[in-house]
């Protein structure tokens, strides 16, 4: 499910951005919150938090990534700042880390073809309690799934 304020343009947002699953792999969800880093304080622009089915940890991961791009590219922004809790999500992205699990090779192509939508961004490996928002929308999705 994605809620999004009405469209307008926003020069830059951040991404915030979760994933996980419930097992590993285990029935899996993702969240994201798009913000308005322009003001003070930030606005919400947009979220999500939806399941996935059953995937790993690292696949919810990159899913909750490229959802929160897509969720940022509606308002048109030049500038995009990617805040995750997965070292390897980022590292990957920032190409530190090989990504040597097929399995995340496709949706690491994704990602970097919607970071290139972008005209400038930046990736950062934050710790979990700097990403709250993101993993509360993840915990959301699985607990209503039951």
């Amino acid at each position: 499910m994605i809620h999004e304020a009405g469209a307008r343009h926003v020069p830059t947002v951040a991404v915030f951005c979760d994933g996980g699953s419930r097992g590993n792999p285990g029935p899996a969800a993702i969240g994201a919150v798009v913000l308005d880093v322009g003001v003070e304080p930030p606005v919400v622009l947009a979220s999500v938090s939806e399941t996935i089915g059953v995937a790993t940890n690292n696949v919810a991961e990159y899913r909750a990534l490229i959802a929160g791009l897509e969720a940022a590219l509606a308002f048109t922004p030049t500038t995009v700042l990617v805040r995750a809790d997965s070292e390897l999500l980022i590292r990957q992205l920032e190409g530190r880390y090989r990504v040597k699990n097929a399995g995340l090779q496709p949706l690491h192509r994704e990602a970097a073809a919607l970071l290139a939508r972008f005209e400038a961004h930046d990736l950062q490996h934050v710790r979990r309690e700097f990403n709250v928002d993101a993993d509360a929308l993840v915990n959301a999705a699985l607990d209503a799934a039951g």
